[in-house]
């Protein structure tokens, strides 16, 4: 294996599927559903959608431009790892932390209420700020609350914005910029992506399907999910990222899945591993016929068809910039499970079991599969190519 300069200290994660990575994974296990069937504006009749439920915890910043749901979800993760980040404050420095957050919508949701108001009183609310929506406001966010001096930024490359965040942050730890890093990805419902996708014809009325003959399009979600990052040795680590853009077509991904298969080549390459070492892939899979198309052709081309795979999709929706990390959290989690060699409990791929027999063959965990899991990779395909895999790891217990 490769020399590794990027470990995991600790995840923070709320989707639709739970209020943890632990929940979600043992959702995700046992197959449960978990969207919620949304009476939504602009829509007729009830739409499946990845809402994050509960109550989440209240922004107490006084700045107006701070308060908006995707900060909220952001803070929910955050809460979470609030000791360990609280541990590597006080041991490497406010300057020496890192903020890269992914994301597409940051606070716009909050801000179309406002514009209706403009719409229907001709005036904007007292508490409209636009800052709420500016793309870089999670991680300034972020730095603020807790007070980093350290580089603080956000990517936004659509779906693969959480999965290049971590990217970026080992960049940042392997330069000797920063000491640890905060990193993932967070998004909120919003009616602007609702309309965007449905205007496209992707999004399903029903739960999606992926890899079905059957699939229909998205489920829109939301969420977050954050890692926090360091040189520092710890159970599970980031082994490997390949990173790509096929530079195909603004909105379809290529049909080939030839850059699919570079960024997985590239990210087991990174990691010194073979692809037979990998025992678990999170699937993009989003239920879109080009996309499933393509990435079970990557899959095959790589991996074969033994590999046990599955979106995990059809529990949190998809949630866009938050999706990578969402993604890689529960591979985090799954990671946490027994010891290396052990066999572990796999996410379940819900579908309806239609096979489609123009689509190259791959593994779809079925419920109550197990497997053993020391490697596994996730990956992220967003518009204009724009692509990733990363591949997570257990670190020997002798090297910890």
């Amino acid at each position: 294996m490769s020399e590794v300069h990027c470990y995991i200290q600790a995840v923070g994660m709320v989707s639709a599927a739970g209020d943890s990575s632990a929940t979600a994974l043992q959702n995700a296990c046992a197959g449960k559903e978990c969207l919620t069937w949304e009476d939504l504006p602009g829509r007729k009749g009830l739409l499946p959608v990845g809402r994050v439920k509960g109550e989440l915890p209240c922004v107490e910043a006084e700045q107006a431009h701070w308060h908006s749901r995707n900060n909220q979800l952001a803070l929910a993760a955050l809460q979470q790892m609030s000791s360990q980040v609280a541990t590597a404050i006080a041991r490497f420095g406010q300057t020496r932390i890192g903020v890269v957050i992914g994301t597409s919508t940051s606070g716009v949701a909050d801000n179309e209420v406002a514009l209706q108001d403009w719409r229907d009183d001709s005036a904007l609310p007292a508490h409209f700020d636009y800052r709420r929506q500016e793309l870089g406001a999670p991680a300034a966010f972020i730095a603020q609350h807790l007070q980093l001096e350290g580089p603080a930024y956000v990517i936004s490359t659509a779906c693969s914005s959480g999965a290049k965040a971590l990217a970026s942050a080992r960049r940042l730890l392997r330069a000797g910029v920063c000491d640890a890093v905060i990193a993932g990805g967070v998004d909120s419902l919003s009616q602007l992506t609702i309309a965007g996708f449905s205007a496209l014809e992707s999004v399903s009325e029903q739960r999606c399907n992926p890899f079905s003959q059957r699939r229909a399009g998205i489920n829109i979600g939301e969420g977050a999910g954050l890692f926090l990052l360091s040189r520092e040795p710890a159970r599970v680590a980031l082994l490997g990222v390949g990173e790509g853009s096929d530079a195909h077509h603004i909105s379809a991904p290529d049909p080939s899945g030839a850059g699919a298969e570079r960024v997985m080549r590239a990210a087991l390459a990174d990691a010194g591993l073979q692809a037979a070492q990998i025992g678990y892939i999170n699937l993009h899979g989003t239920a879109t016929p080009l996309n499933d198309s393509m990435e079970a052709k990557a899959v095959n081309r790589v991996f074969g068809a033994h590999v046990p795979c599955s979106s995990t999709k059809p529990l949190t929706g998809h949630a866009l910039g938050a999706a990578g990390a969402i993604e890689a959290a529960l591979c985090w989690q799954l990671l946490q499970q027994g010891r290396a060699g052990q066999t572990v409990a796999l996410p379940v791929h819900l579908w309806d079991g239609v096979s489609d027999p123009e689509m190259a063959a791959i593994r779809l965990v079925e419920q109550g599969d197990r497997g053993v899991v020391d490697f596994v990779l996730s990956s992220s395909f967003a518009f204009g190519g724009n692509n990733i895999a990363l591949i997570l790891g257990r670190v020997n217990e002798a090297d910890l």
